[in-house]
């Protein structure tokens, strides 16, 4: 029968102990756990950045709210007539606020004071040619016309932010992959050297009869808790880079093209328990390891 109050017991005791080592391992698995997440939630705010710009579309021509009829059919005829537009979708305030909640879902704040009748509705133009000075020189046709407020480009920015945001990804993935590594390790070489500090204990427990998972558990316990700890470091710092980073992006109205660029509620909560099944992971694995080879072999 096992004792919870040894259980609990015994592995503060093995991290007080190897308090140094034990530390080392939470800060390698909160440092990888933080790349890792970081890397999941640029992912998802390029993606809501981005998502506008979809199906091949290039430029977005936004409209006044009160564009009257004549000046909103002078602009169909403009798109019409062009030899180089290869297709164009209209959005109403209808769409376009259908869309803008897409892209902030999750922030509630924003949602209770932004209404439908402030958006304005927009064209958006998918030319034949991508070229990027062909795009502007055609977008740039449409600037001042009767009833245009704004045109936004995409073309080679957007193509750069997701450019760069794969390339940063991917960094980040190895680099977290390579210290969760190295987490495990260390989570495997601080249950070993707590195995050795503990030999006699450990050998008088089975002369007395103690279950393989009586002496096993506390120090899985270790390792457990030593993965959780790292996992707490790293949903903090997501949390952090979220509020003071990513939504910074998003709220500045020098990059119009980074609207979207924000992390719902919803997806921060995914990625953090995300990052907790995998400290999970790795902290069984190098907790099984050790008690398997240290252990076992004892036997």
């Amino acid at each position: 029968m096992l004792s919870y109050r040894y259980t609990l017991r015994e592995t503060t005791q093995n991290l007080q102990r190897n308090l140094q080592l034990a530390t080392a391992t939470i800060i390698t698995v909160g440092v990888s756990l933080t790349m890792f997440g970081g890397f999941s939630l640029f992912q998802t705010a390029v993606d809501g950045a981005t998502k506008r710009w979809a199906d091949g579309i290039e430029f977005v021509i936004w409209m006044n709210v009160d564009t009257t009829e004549e000046a909103d059919k002078h602009i169909r005829r403009m798109l019409e007539n062009s030899p180089e537009i290869a297709d164009w979708h209209y959005k109403d305030q209808e769409e376009t606020y259908k869309e803008f909640k897409e892209i902030v879902a999750g922030n509630e704040e924003i949602l209770d004071i932004v209404e439908q009748e402030i958006l304005p509705p927009s064209y958006r133009v998918a030319p034949i040619d991508n070229d990027v000075d062909i795009v502007q020189e055609l977008g740039d046709q449409f600037k001042g016309q009767p009833g245009v407020r704004t045109v936004t480009f995409a073309g080679e920015a957007i193509r750069d932010i997701q450019d760069l945001a794969q390339r940063s990804g991917r960094v980040l993935f190895i680099g977290s992959v390579i210290l969760l590594g190295a987490s495990t390790l260390l989570i495997l070489n601080t249950l070993a050297i707590a195995i050795s500090n503990r030999q006699r204990e450990i050998e008088i427990m089975r002369i007395v009869g103690a279950t393989k998972w009586f002496i096993r558990l506390p120090f899985m316990l270790e390792g457990l808790v030593q993965g959780v700890l790292g996992a707490a470091i790293a949903m903090v710092s997501n949390m952090l880079l979220r509020t003071y980073v990513i939504d910074r992006f998003g709220q500045t109205d020098a990059i119009q093209l980074l609207s979207g660029f924000k992390v719902s509620d919803a997806a921060l909560l995914r990625t953090n328990l995300t990052v907790l099944i995998i400290a999970v992971i790795v902290s069984v694995i190098g907790s099984g390891f050790a008690v398997t080879i240290y252990l076992d072999d004892d036997n």
